[in-house]
Formats: structure tokens, C-alpha cells, sequence
């Protein structure tokens, strides 16, 4: 009789054993003859030598699936312990599988082009209109990569820029201050990575959500690196946020130039970059349209209906310059 420790550190323990221990359960009904107990993250199981090491070896497996599907059923268990292939319900599309199995795919032919722009390029700008998803798959490619063990860690950020009440109006410290602004990060983050696995993430440092002036002086190693409405960003804010790439690190910087927030008087950083990188190698350009809209179908006429209102708010102020040219 031996005693082995097997550690699960893939997988979201809540996932993996299931609702009220279910899943144990069931593995010790199909391996009668060991004696096991789980806490947190840790298996111990005594038995015979052979018996404890094929446990092991299963556990590993249901581990493997767990981590990628982020569930762990009945029917999966019994299919690895008996050696047969789980059924895969994976399409081509498919980035990663959310919370409860949820499969994250590239939903339009944008965001496929996103995809595959992300893997060609170190740095990809993905450009567009509110509900384009841009975010979105942006983060689902940042966690893929985490997953796949293919980087360290995720790095999300956001500039914290004002539109009407002012930070020092808000309650709290500065972290509850800042969380608004970056609410939409966390959303993602929740839907894709089941809520304990993403709090161990998050306490150790493994995912960092952070404002834009918080990445100053570093060095981003082994990351993903995340830039969302980066329109809002200043010159100097984006050069300084693009030159911290480091070694085996992807960037991915998101934004739509036709809501910038900054003051009148202040360029936007992304237009500037757009035009000063158009030419370097390694930058990807992906850029969506109204078609691309995948939020409620009234996003896209909302979007439409504001962007004919701008053409012809555009076309008045043009008319009396015309006119005015025309007489001189």
C-alpha cells in the first residue's frame, strides 16, 4: 500500500469536483479499492501501486478536459476512466470554452480575421464601433494563451478618462474609483474563467487589470497586454504604453475613433499611432463595420442612425466654407 498526491492546478477545483463532491463520488465508486480524500487542490489516494498510478493517470486527463472545457460531467468521467474519447463539440470557430462549457467562438468573419491577425502579429490594432465584439475576442485570445500555458500572464488595461463626473466625486479609494472604468474587463474575465479560478488568478497576479498610468516604467514579459478604448489615450499615453512590450508578449490595443472622450484640444494617441505604424512589420489592422455589430439588433441602427447625423452635421458646418470660398 502506497499513498500518492496528485495536484490539480489547471483546473477549477469547483469544476472539476463537482456540485457536492458528485464527481468524487463517482471516483471512488469506480475505484473501489482506493481510499482517497480531496481538499482545495490536493488528491490523496492510498492503494496499491499500479491501481494508485492509473488513478493518477486518469485524474490527469479529467484534469486536462476540465481545464479546457470547464466542466467536468458524469458522462466525460466514465468516458476517460473507461478509455474512450469524449465527444468533442469543437468547431473550427471556436476560441475557448467559457464558464459551464460555454464555447467562445469568432462570431463574424471580422472576428475570425481578428484571430488570425492576433496569431501572425505581436501587435494588432482592432478597430470599430460599439457591439463589434472587439473586446470581446480580444480577451478570449488573452485567456486561450494563458491556457495553453503559451504566456505567464494576462495584463488588461484602460485609460480612466472622465466623461462628466470627475473621479474625486466617487466613493471609496482609488482602486474603487478606478473599478468602473474597468468593469467591462472584469465582465469578459467572468464569463470566460469560473469565479475561483479567476480570484486565485487575480490575487496572484497571474491577470492584472489596471488604469494606463499604472503601466509606466514596466517591462511586460510573457504576457498578453490588452489596450481597450485606446482612443481615449494621449500621445504620449499610447507611446508610452506601446513601448513596454517585452520579451514573448503579444498586444492587442482596441478602440473606435468615433468616440473619442478626450478634451477638444487633446489628440487621440490611437489616430496619431494608426498613423505613425502603418507601415512597420509585425503590426496587424483589423477593422469592423456596422455588420459586425453582434449586441441588440437596435445597437446597429443606433450606431447608423448617429453616424447619418454626424455626416450631416458635418455637411452644414462645410456649407457656409463653400459658399464663402465660392464668392472670394
Amino acid at each position: 500500500m502506497i499513498e500518492r498526491i496528485v495536484i490539480i492546478d489547471s483546473a477549477d477545483p469547483v469544476s472539476f469536483y463537482g456540485v457536492n463532491n458528485s464527481n468524487m463520488q463517482l471516483l471512488r465508486n469506480l475505484f473501489p479499492k482506493l481510499r482517497m480524500a480531496a481538499r482545495g487542490s490536493v488528491i490523496k489516494v492510498i492503494g496499491d501501486d499500479s491501481e494508485t498510478s492509473e488513478f493518477e493517470k486518469k485524474i490527469k486527463e479529467l484534469e486536462a478536459y476540465c481545464s479546457k472545457y470547464n466542466k467536468l460531467t458524469e458522462d466525460v468521467i466514465l468516458d476517460i476512466i473507461k478509455g474512450d474519447t469524449p465527444h468533442d463539440s469543437r468547431g473550427d470557430d471556436v476560441i475557448i470554452y467559457g464558464v459551464n462549457g460555454k464555447p467562445i467562438s469568432a462570431r463574424t468573419p471580422t472576428q475570425q480575421k481578428l484571430v488570425g491577425t492576433f496569431l501572425k502579429n505581436d501587435l494588432t490594432f482592432a478597430l470599430g464601433p460599439a457591439g463589434t465584439g472587439k473586446t470581446y475576442v480580444a480577451i478570449a485570445l488573452a485567456v486561450k494563451a494563458l491556457k495553453n500555458r503559451e504566456v505567464k500572464k494576462i495584463i488588461l488595461s484602460r485609460p480612466a478618462v472622465e466623461a462628466g463626473e470627475k473621479l474625486g466625486f466617487l466613493p471609496g479609494d482609488m482602486k474603487d474609483k478606478i473599478d468602473p472604468y474597468l468593469q467591462p474587463l472584469y465582465d469578459a474575465l467572468e464569463d470566460m474563467i469560473p469565479a475561483a479560478k479567476l480570484k486565485e488568478y487575480m490575487e496572484t497576479k497571474v491577470i492584472q487589470i489596471a488604469p494606463l498610468a499604472f503601466m509606466r516604467g514596466r517591462t511586460l514579459n510573457d504576457a498578453v497586454i490588452v489596450l481597450d478604448e485606446a482612443q481615449n489615450t494621449t500621445t504620449h499615453q499610447i507611446k508610452m504604453f506601446l513601448t513596454r512590450l517585452g520579451v514573448n508578449a503579444k498586444m492587442i490595443i482596441t478602440g473606435d475613433v468615433t468616440q473619442i472622450d478626450l478634451p477638444r484640444t487633446v489628440n487621440s494617441g490611437l489616430v496619431q499611432a494608426l498613423k505613425i505604424l502603418r507601415d512597420i512589420p509585425g503590426i496587424g489592422k483589423v477593422e469592423f463595420g456596422k455588420k459586425d455589430i453582434v449586441r441588440h439588433q437596435l445597437v446597429q441602427r443606433i450606431v447608423e442612425a448617429y453616424q447619418a447625423y454626424d455626416e450631416a452635421a458635418k455637411e452644414h458646418r462645410d456649407a457656409p466654407e463653400a459658399e464663402n470660398a465660392g464668392r472670394s
